[in-house]
């Protein structure tokens, strides 16, 4: 029997559309909450300053690993501070301290942006990181607009029973997410130092052998397909310009097996690219070596 990659329905869908996506995600942050979680379990002096440059990785990679296959678009960033510190596809937003008026000015600022997400159909996920229980309100108001509303948590969340006994007011919180995200302290404190950000610097990988485990791993797969699913994908792939989401989470899994770790947005893109090559015929594995296959322009415009 025949798999099938698409049905009526998301066939006239995408191509309105012109391409599939696992969707968008845009975190909103509670940068009180989220140093406070980095430091509540690690001895030692607090950190003054905070290192945001690894942040859009580290949440992306925490999606990941709870198996979600989304992309951080965008982090907008509440905080107390006057922050300095410019990165992009981060927004700061700028509270008045917890200490002056009880985290009201957060709960306007934060709770108004959530709405509008929702109302907008901005994205089709949001990762939340606050333990204030004065959100269930907003976030049920948007998880009902089709939303899914995703919250950090520490270790304490894969216990709910004694965490809902402990502290009800979190447990709550978090009970409304679609999703519990939970993170590792000692990580997190170390990206908002800086320290992981600059361990990734130093160990980059190759592109080119990003490129060629890429395309391996594609090759690999579409060998092991029968002929007539290959058939029925390639004539999925005329109809659109992305590709099934089934076959491309297949591929996203095996990718993270190969290399340990999540594909960066580049490289999705790239991974896209070379399997419609491959499985339309055009791929060409005599691409110069000192060709940039991240930096080069994309076959195809697959949604961010």
């Amino acid at each position: 029997m025949k798999r099938e990659y698409f049905s009526h329905s998301m066939k006239d869908t995408q191509r309105k559309q012109g391409a599939t996506s696992d969707g968008q995600c845009i975190a909103l942050v509670d940068a009180r909450f989220l140093v406070w979680l980095a430091q509540h379990t690690q001895s030692g002096p607090k950190q003054d300053a905070v290192n945001r440059n690894g942040m859009a990785q580290f949440l992306g990679d925490a999606l990941s690993h709870a198996g979600m296959d989304v992309e951080v678009k965008r982090i907008y960033w509440y905080s107390e501070e006057n922050e300095s510190l410019d990165v992009d596809g981060q927004i700061v937003r700028k509270v008045l301290s917890h200490d002056l008026d009880g985290g009201v000015s957060l709960l306007k600022s934060l709770g108004q942006d959530l709405r509008q997400l929702a109302i907008n159909k901005a994205c089709d996920h949001v990762l939340l990181a606050t333990d204030d229980e004065r959100f269930l309100t907003v976030i049920d108001d948007a998880q009902l607009t089709g939303m899914s509303v995703h919250i950090l948590a520490d270790e304490a969340a894969r216990n709910m029973p004694k965490l809902h006994q402990t502290d009800p007011g979190w447990g709550r919180l978090l009970s409304q997410a679609d999703q519990r995200i939970v993170v590792q302290p000692k990580a997190l404190a170390e990206i908002l130092q800086g320290n992981a950000v600059k361990e990734n610097n130093i160990a980059q990988e190759d592109p080119e052998l990003v490129r060629e485990s890429i395309t391996e791993v594609i090759v690999s797969w579409w060998d092991d397909e029968p002929e007539d699913r290959r058939e029925e994908l390639r004539d999925a792939l005329h109809i659109s310009r992305g590709i099934p989401q089934e076959v491309d989470r297949q591929l996203l899994l095996r990718m993270r097996h190969r290399l340990t770790r999540a594909l960066s947005l580049p490289e999705k893109k790239m991974l896209r690219e070379i399997f419609r090559a491959v499985a339309l015929g055009t791929h060409n594995a005599d691409v110069p070596q000192n060709a940039n296959p991240l930096s080069s322009s994309p076959l195809i415009e697959e949604p961010i």
